[in-house]
């Protein structure tokens, strides 16, 4: 991100008014720098904004977005907004506040011409020349047979099909589409049937409401991924780089309690163990290496499980194969790291403990790895089957796993054997 503009988000988003640095920037910057404002950001600007201000900004702004900005607003001052415009774009962002905005009507927009199968190359060049000069945008062109939708006619093909021996049906190219009332889970399940291609929205008879390019539909799958990052964390998805401390301690305090409570579990059991770690004080240097690398191991299994239950690839009732292939994999990676850190060990300690020292670690490190695969890629699938997001809390029970159990490995192995 540009440093100038990444600077004036900070100074948008840490203003009281946000609504006055936003409106000293030349009004030809206004478009770009709301959209690439955090959601809550935008809210609080618009919120701020005059109604004078905010009639200069919507002029300039296509009916998609337009929509979105009067979605901040409250519905006396959506009505004087909506009165300002002229008739044609008003009709079209009244068409469009009329659906939810996590719909797939939400996502659509209405760059997009309809042509019968029947007209010839002429007509349909002359019909995306209107649209063009009228909206300033290249319009995606479906083609119709009785109002029933056909495909997309690609907008190449009208300067490469020859009028006299082709028709427009010779180039029409399937259209994925999708109802208008549809969330966005399901428009992301066409999108990823169907990569780099327009989705039509259709209403319940099957008519064509609006078009969903590509790209929108990137930015959408971005934003889930992202709330996938967060949720990983136990930070709100609504939360923003540029929040403020308090709203960011309303907003992860729930989540280190929780983690503490279970911390204090791993405690518990490192008590059980307090004689041996005062005989053998060594061992409290090699415990957060044993705990770090089962935690890390068993995020990295979970990632996996989490994506392949995403992408529908996975489930409790097929997840057997996963779970055994974690382990093994847990076994093996537990084999190489344990290897290491068990010479390192018995290189520091081979004159007190010889080679026992390092065949403790090395042993609870295959031992741990194999219980963060098995917990990492069983919790997901448990969770998902019980109804909840695997990816908000699964983290915490697959820490816990490896800390207690990988305490619990290490430290009974070091009593058994080293004293």
């Amino acid at each position: 991100m540009d440093s100038q503009l990444r600077d004036t988000q900070e100074t948008i988003a840490m203003s009281p008014t946000p609504s006055t640095p936003f409106t000293d920037l030349p009004r030809s910057e206004w478009r770009e720098m709301f959209f690439a404002l955090p959601e809550d950001v935008r809210k609080a600007l618009v919120v701020d904004m005059s109604r004078s201000e905010l009639e200069r900004f919507i002029d300039r702004l296509d009916p998609d977005e337009v929509t979105d900005v009067l979605g901040y607003v409250d519905e006396g001052t959506r009505d004087a907004l909506l009165a300002t415009l002229d008739s044609r774009r008003r009709e079209k962002i009244d068409f469009l506040l009329s659906f939810n905005p996590e719909s797939a009507a939400g996502l659509m927009n209405l760059d997009y011409v309809t042509v019968d199968e029947e007209q010839d190359f002429s007509e349909v060049t002359e019909r995306v020349r209107r649209f063009e000069n009228r909206t300033g945008r290249v319009p995606t062109i479906f083609v119709i047979e009785e109002d029933d939708l056909l495909g997309e006619l690609p907008g190449a093909a009208l300067s490469v099909a020859d009028q006299e021996t082709e028709t427009i049906r010779d180039y029409v190219q399937e259209t994925p589409h999708i109802r208008y009332d549809r969330d966005d889970e399901e428009v992301l399940e066409v999108f990823r049937q169907n990569r780099e291609r327009n989705v039509a929205v259709l209403d319940e008879e099957d008519d064509i409401l609006g078009v969903i390019h590509a790209n929108d539909l990137l930015r959408l799958l971005e934003e889930a991924r992202g709330e996938t990052l967060y949720e990983f964390t136990g930070v709100d998805e609504e939360e923003s780089v540029l929040d403020g401390p308090g709203k960011k301690i309303r907003r992860r305090y729930k989540w280190l309690i929780l983690n503490l409570g279970t911390a204090f579990m791993a405690a518990a059991v490192v008590g059980l163990f307090e004689s041996t770690i005062a005989a053998v004080a060594i061992l409290a240097a090699y415990m957060p290496v044993v705990a770090g690398m089962g935690g890390n191991a068993g995020t990295q299994a979970m990632a996996v499980t989490v994506r392949g239950i995403s992408l529908n690839e996975v489930s409790l009732n097929t997840g057997k194969r996963v779970i055994v292939n974690e382990v093994i994999a847990g076994a093996a990676n537990g084999v190489i790291t344990g290897a290491l850190v068990a010479v390192i060990a018995i290189a520091f300690s081979f004159g007190e403990f010889g080679v026992l020292l390092g065949a403790v670690i090395g042993i609870s490190m295959v031992a741990n790895l194999v219980i963060a695969g098995f917990f990492g890629a069983l919790t997901p699938l448990l969770l998902d089957r019980l109804g909840f997001d695997p990816a908000t809390s699964a983290t915490i029970f697959i820490t816990t796993a490896t800390d207690v159990l990988g305490f619990f490995v290490f430290l009974g192995l070091a009593q058994a054997i080293l004293l």
